[in-house]
């Protein structure tokens, strides 16, 4: 098996109803195990701000699924639940990305891992620190020294 963290987002049309329906899907993966999943935080829009704040989580996830195969599932789960995509860092129903599988790196057209920007983003990186303090990224960066830069960040816990 390999350890995984998905992080998920919404916030469109009841965002927790969202990202719990989603939490169910990757729960019901073929060869996969959903282990832990943070609170739900709400933050505001990373990119325009004239759209609803968001609602944030990071699920860890066991699975035998290859990355790719793990990609087109969580893609299937975002149509399923009825995925917009209006604009760039735009209001979405629904937002499931890959970030760590294992300890790889991972560099295709399709998918990049470590997601590419989650050292920089609080949504990502406090929920990932409150379930896995003492994970280490492939790069060696400590979630534990990347959350101290968020030490007042400004999300609301949910849940």
């Amino acid at each position: 098996m390999k350890r995984c963290y998905i992080a998920l987002g919404s916030n469109l049309n009841t965002p927790i109803e969202q990202l719990n329906s989603a939490l169910s899907a990757l729960s019901e993966l073929p060869n996969s195990q959903l282990v832990q999943v943070s609170s739900f935080y709400q933050s505001k829009p990373l990119g325009p701000q004239d759209q609803p704040d968001y609602v944030n989580a990071v699920a860890c996830l066991d699975t035998q699924l290859e990355p790719l195969a793990l990609l087109d599932h969580l893609q299937h789960i975002e149509n399923t639940q009825g995925r917009i995509r209006v604009r760039r860092w735009g209001e979405r129903t629904l937002d499931l990305d890959i970030l760590l599988y294992n300890d790889e790196i991972i560099q295709t057209e399709r998918l990049t891992v470590p997601h590419y920007d989650m050292h920089q983003r609080e949504f990502v990186i406090i929920p990932l620190f409150e379930i896995a303090p003492d994970l280490y990224l492939p790069n060696g960066l400590k979630v534990a020294e990347l959350a101290t830069q968020f030490i007042h960040h400004q999300m609301q816990l949910l849940k």
